[in-house]
């Protein structure tokens, strides 16, 4: 194959230029996944960034647009309702219709669409617009997620794949930092040169180009992608399966577990960060922008630890007991900021860490348990049902608040995650009944995996042996099957 003559030049070839060359520009060299891994992450930025605009500038929403506490939560939680059923069927998509480069391409083209007309409709002060660009725009975002996830499964399964998951969502929490940074000073600046809905349509419109230059990125990386299955002759090599919306239902009780964990785990994280800057403003009295850089703490602490996170369950495994331990370390860090007067700093950096290993040792464990050739469906269902708990969880929220107060909001937040406690609990007991390897260290989780795979291959050659035929030498004498298929018995 071309992908192999390419392994044996180097092998053979001594020259700095031959090495430097299948490193950097075969697909299967180190420097050039990685590479790949740049805009694979880069890939999300736009997405990630957009998604916050309107926690970043929440008093100004309301104020130059005149909307409620309610109608300001709607922006988030009609994000989240079309995903309960499009997260699905875009996985789907991937899986079975347009493929991973087409599919990334499509979805991206729907997040830009959907940010710009959400940017047009603060111009013209309509929220009918308003809640269409979302809806448009989660469409695309969260189904650009899946692609995300299965590029990464594409290009690193067997390698650093939790690292890769943790840089991966590293970029793109720099994307929600940087939002939390820079719209509100972006913001002032424009205020003292235009007036009225202009501030905003014009700061979300500069916001827009991230999401531009995740449409270049996704192109960069389809070519890539194109390339390396032609040079690896991957095509030959995958799974000859097809996807079927009725694998749901033969997906594993482990599956639905993750699922399980990641929907009440992130119930207590993005709903929180939408009313981040109201809850901090409320509880420590401090004005917009100061809100604004606590509440980016989240993201950039997560953003900073999670390839390190990453490396971390790569080298140890135990992903299970990381979960748990994130689990806990999420419950106390809002206590912190919900029933204690303590220095806001140290809840939400306690929260961005928790929050950083969680992602990384929970989301891998989708490829664990999950063929390959159903990845997209899966990672489709598991964002499905989050995006349901978070479209009810963020109009909760907002109750919540109007009814009961912050500390009331805290409550329901600790609860969520013993919740995700107890499902994370079942799933490690799951798992040893059933003597799988969730939470094996990384050594004894490859050592069954190899044996596994040896087992399988030492029955496929006894059932090749059993079903060769029988050969009978001149002499009347039947020689051995084994041996025949071996080759030990074939003519010089």
């Amino acid at each position: 194959m071309e992908g192999e003559g390419v392994h044996e030049q180097v092998r053979n070839d001594e020259t700095c230029c031959d090495r430097a060359y299948f490193l950097c520009c075969h697909p299967n060299g180190k420097a050039h996944r990685f590479i790949a891994l740049i805009f694979m992450c880069l890939l999300g930025f736009g997405s990630y960034f957009c998604y916050d605009n309107p926690s970043a500038l929440q008093a100004h929403f309301q104020k130059d647009l005149n909307i409620t506490e309610t109608q300001y939560t709607i922006l988030y939680s009609i994000y989240s309702w079309p995903n309960t059923i499009m997260c699905f069927f875009g996985g789907f998509l991937i899986d079975r219709v347009f493929g991973i480069r087409a599919g990334s391409s499509l979805f991206m083209g729907l997040t830009l669409i959907g940010q710009l007309i959400f940017t047009f409709a603060v111009y013209l002060n309509q929220y009918w617009m308003l809640i269409m660009g979302r809806f448009v725009f989660g469409v695309g975002s969260e189904s650009l997620a899946v692609a995300q996830n299965n590029y990464a499964v594409l290009w690193f399964k067997g390698k650093e794949l939790n690292m890769v998951f943790g840089i991966q969502m590293s970029i793109t929490r720099m994307g929600s930092t940087a939002n939390f940074w820079v719209m509100e000073p972006i913001y002032n600046w424009i205020s003292s040169k235009s007036s009225g809905t202009n501030i905003l349509g014009f700061t979300l419109l500069l916001a827009s180009t991230t999401c531009l230059l995740s449409m270049i990125c996704s192109v960069i990386l389809g070519y890539m992608d194109k390339r390396a299955e032609r040079i690896t002759m991957r095509a030959n090599t995958q799974n000859a399966d097809i996807v079927k919306l009725t694998d749901v239902k033969d997906f594993k009780a482990s599956f639905w577990l993750v699922t399980c964990i990641c929907v009440t785990y992130y119930n207590a994280i993005f709903p929180f960060v939408s009313i981040a800057q109201g809850f901090l403003k409320n509880r420590f009295n401090i004005n917009n922008e100061d809100a604004d850089h606590i509440s980016s703490v989240i993201y950039l602490i997560s953003g900073i630890t999670s390839p390190f996170s990453g490396l971390l369950i790569d080298k140890a495994g135990l992903n299970l007991l990381w979960i748990l331990i994130s689990i806990v370390l999420t419950a106390v860090a809002h206590m912190l900021l919900g029933f204690f007067n303590v220095n806001p700093y140290v809840g939400i950096v306690l929260l961005g860490l928790a929050y950083s290993v969680l992602a990384s040792g929970l989301w891998p464990l989708v490829a664990i348990i999950i063929p390959e050739y159903q990845l997209g469906t899966a990672y489709g269902v598991c964002q499905a049902i989050q995006n349901l708990g978070l479209a009810l969880v963020n109009i909760l929220t907002g109750w919540i608040v109007d009814r009961y107060g912050y500390k009331a909001l805290t409550e329901f937040f600790v609860v969520s995650l013993i919740l995700s406690f107890i499902f994370a609990s079942i799933l490690l007991l799951l798992d040893q009944h059933q003597q799988g390897i969730l939470n094996l260290t990384a050594s004894g989780r490859k050592r069954r995996q190899e044996m596994f795979l040896n087992n399988i291959l030492e029955r496929q050659r006894l059932l090749e042996a059993q079903e060769a035929p029988s050969f009978t030498d001149p002499g009347g004498e039947e020689l051995d099957n084994s041996r025949s298929i071996s080759g030990i018995n074939s003519p010089d």
